[in-house]
This record gives structure tokens, sequence and C-alpha cells, in this order.
């Protein structure tokens, strides 16, 4: 017998494709428009979607959007629309919504949308929708006030969920479909820090690394001077040692491309313009150990003539403090240096950093202080804690290896999600958390079999939860 939300499955694909085609990364602000005028489209064409269900629904300033559905106890369900940026190496238009089942490098197979957002928040997202309207269409009348919210602003700075505080009132319990499967009962703290580190005044002229914050850096690119440039031949001659090393050690394992930094990062050099190219692999910033760093391969590069450089590449890749030995039953403490730029004479690097569940920011910032560098904190999330025997997440648990036939358990994370604005919430879907990650990456892409775990495992969830 089919499931109860089979019936909607192709309309939760057509929604999911429009959705992507929002490009709602963050924008200048535009009256009316806090992030941008295509977000604030995109959060009036789910909320319209979410009225012609028959849901009550309301738009607070276009900062957040709010989907009501039952009366009583609170209960939240915190998703979002807004995305990183797209950035490049896609084989698919990033907002086109593209349907086929082609296989990318590492990838599932089956059919599948392309587009950014579609794991992270988009489909998650329209999936919940549609298990709600499951629901409300078979007469189930939930004993507690369900408030789906939507953010526009999770991804660099959660102004959205501030002002939803402002203006309404948060539940105290409940999920958000923004991180994987099992459910999460805790999240690392996040802070994002700003490095500044004094360049010498013949060493660029011009760089720039890296998109977001919460990325891994997948390009870096310097105009070197002429002083500079003379430094690429003995960096290309150190490679070439090294490679030689490599072969060496390795017997018949493959000669190390000459063009390939230390950290797995490729290089390439034009003579005529003086640029020199990093190109690594992007990751979410809370796993950075599945990418590849290009601006800490423009930092070794650039310690051979450059102090700031030199200066950067010890205290944020080298951890001359010992941050990344910082650790619990989370996981160790992620340091990753995602993007960098030049102002008044001085290297600005903006750097990820992941710390345990039961460490405080406060011990990063002492690390800080003893580096002796300049550094301001700009974006700083609380770590989240829950008893993973707890209701809320026994509940979840117990659908989800019900579903899907397995007997996991709770987990920890490295990523934050909205879960952390409640007293007691959790991520939630939509990745397993033994599958390879598209999540701010190139080629992000959900399949349809994981559109329909969604829609099913949300569907029992808000039952159980709502009963």
């Amino acid at each position: 017998m089919a499931h109860p939300t089979e019936q909607y499955f192709n309309d939760v694909v057509s929604s999911i494709v429009e959705a992507v085609k929002f490009d709602s990364s963050l924008k200048p602000a535009v009256p009316g428009c806090p992030f941008g005028k295509e977000t604030a489209d995109c959060l009036a064409y789910f909320l319209n979607l979410a009225s012609k269900m028959g849901f009550e629904t309301h738009n607070y300033d276009n900062y957040v959007g709010e989907v009501i559905y039952g009366e009583g106890e609170p209960l939240a369900i915190l998703a979002h629309l807004d995305v990183v940026p797209a950035g490049e190496g896609w084989s698919h238009p990033p907002f086109g919504g593209e349907i086929d089942d082609e296989v990318s490098d590492g990838g599932i197979g089956g059919m599948k949308i392309w587009g950014r957002g579609t794991m992270d928040d988009k489909g998650p997202a329209i999936a919940t929708l549609y298990a709600l309207k499951a629901l409300k269409d078979e007469g189930f009348m939930p004993k507690r006030k369900i408030k789906f919210i939507v953010g526009c602003n999770e991804e660099t700075g959660w102004a959205c969920l501030k002002h939803y505080e402002e203006v309404a009132q948060m539940p105290e319990e409940g999920f958000s479909p923004d991180a994987s499967f099992p459910a999460i009962y805790a999240e690392k703290g996040i802070v994002h820090c700003n490095s500044y580190y004094p360049l010498n005044k013949d060493s660029f002229v011009s760089l720039h690394a890296g998109t977001a914050a919460n990325m891994v850096c997948a390009s870096a690119v310097a105009v070197l001077t002429d002083s500079s440039a003379k430094y690429v031949a003995q960096y290309e001659k150190a490679a070439a040692k090294q490679a030689s090393s490599d072969k060496k050690l390795n017997g018949a394992a493959e000669k190390r491309d000459l063009h390939t930094a230390k950290n797995g990062a490729q290089w390439s050099y034009d003579k005529n313009t003086r640029t020199i190219t990093f190109t690594g692999k992007s990751a979410h910033g809370s796993t950075p150990e599945k990418g590849v760093n290009a601006l800490e391969a423009l930092l070794e590069f650039a310690s051979m003539f450059d102090e700031g450089c030199k200066r950067a590449y010890e205290v944020l890749c080298l951890d001359e403090n010992g941050l990344r030995e910082m650790r619990d039953e989370t996981g160790l403490l992620t340091m990753s240096p995602d993007v960098a730029k030049i102002e008044d004479g001085a290297l600005v690097i903006t750097t990820d950093i992941r710390f345990p569940a039961t460490h405080k920011a406060e011990e990063v910032r002492k690390a800080f202080e003893n580096s002796g560098v300049k550094y301001e904190f700009t974006h700083y999330q609380k770590p989240l804690y829950n008893n993973p025997e707890g209701k809320l997440i026994s509940t979840l648990m117990n659908v989800y290896n019900r579903h899907t036939g397995r007997n996991d358990k709770a987990i920890a994370i490295g990523g934050g999600t909205y879960a952390r604005a409640l007293k007691c919430g959790c991520g939630f879907g939509p990745e397993m958390e033994d599958e390879e990650s598209t999540i701010h990456q190139p080629n992000e892409y959900v399949t349809f079999e994981r559109i329909r775990l969604m829609c099913e495992i949300y569907y029992e969830c808000v039952k159980e939860l709502t009963k």
C-alpha cells in the first residue's frame, strides 16, 4: 500500500524545481527585502504554496515566514530558503532545477534534481510542507500548534530568527530538517573569526580567495609583484623535489604532479600576468577534511616571501596554539580559513571554527590572544546539547529506525542548525551520515528516493509528536 504522501510526489518534485530557480544567496538589501529581492521572492513563493494548501501563513517583513497548523502547545519545525553562493565547477546550472539520472563523481544513481538548495535546505522545506499537507488532507487534527518557520538568512548570520523572536513567540521544542539522519543531539559551537596580517609592501598586486565563511575555499588567486614572482620557480623546484622523494618512498606509486600543492590543491601560473591560481575542493565548513583548501595552499606558497602570510599559515594552518587538539564526544575542533582579501595593507582572513559542544568560545578567544595577532569574532553560535534519551529525540529515532529498518543512535555534528535556537531542539535529516555530501559544493542534488524518504519520515514524526 502506498504511503499517504506518495500521491503528492510529482507536486513535491515540481515545487522543489521552482524553488531552486530563485538565486536566494545573500544580496544587498533593497527596500522591503533585507536579503535581496530574489530571496524575498522565494519566500513569497513558499508561503503562497502553503496558503493554497489551506494553511495559515505569516510573512514577517521578508526576514522569515511561518506556516501554522493545529492548536495547543507549540512545536517548531525550522527550515530555511536562503542558500550559499553557487561557486564554480557545476555540470548543471546551479539555479536550473534540472532533472536527470546522471551520476557525478562519487555520487548516487537514480533520478535526481540538481541545483543549489536541493538538499540545503529548499528540498527538505518543500518535502516537509507536503508532509503537513498529507496530514491535513486526511483530516488529522494535531493536538499541538505546529509552527513551521522558514528563515531567509540561515547561511549568513541568522538575522531572520532574531527578527522572528522580536515579532513572534519561538516555541521551546522542535526539529530542523537541515542536517543529517539520524537525529542530532549535539552540535558544536561556531565562531567566525576575522584575523589581520600586515603584508610586505612588495608582495602582491592583488589577492582574493573564497566565497563564504562556511564553505571550504575552493579557489585562491594572487597577482604577484616582480619581486615575489621569482619565488614561483623556487616553489616549483621544491614540489619537484618532494615528488622525487614521494617516488622513492612509495616505489611504483604515482609521481606527484609538479603543480600539486602540499595539501593536494592544484596550482597554475600565468607568467604574462604574474597570476598564481590555486584550486581546491569545496566542502561544508563544518567538515573541512572533506575538502581541499586552496587558501591554505596559497598561504603556504606565500610564506616563502611574505611575513604576514607566513604568520597566517602558522596560526591558522599549522595550529601553533594547539586549538585543533580540543575535543569531546562531539569530536575535535575544526578550523578552516575560508575567505581572504587585502584591506589597508593587511591580509584579512575569515576562519570558520567549530568547537566541541562542552567547551566555550572563550577558549578560542584566548588562543588568538596568545598568538598576538589582531582578530575579531564576527559571528557566534552557542553549542547545542540535548539528552539523546529524551522524549523528542527518542520519538524521532523510533520513527527513523522503524522506517529505515536500521538500529542507529542519535549523533553529534560540527554543523550548526536552527535547532540551537530552541530550548530543546535537534537537527533531523535530510542527508545520511554515511553518504557523500554535496551540500555547499558544486553539483548539489537531491535524489527522488531521498525526497520520498523525507516526505514519509517527516509525516510520521509530526504525527507522533502531535497526536
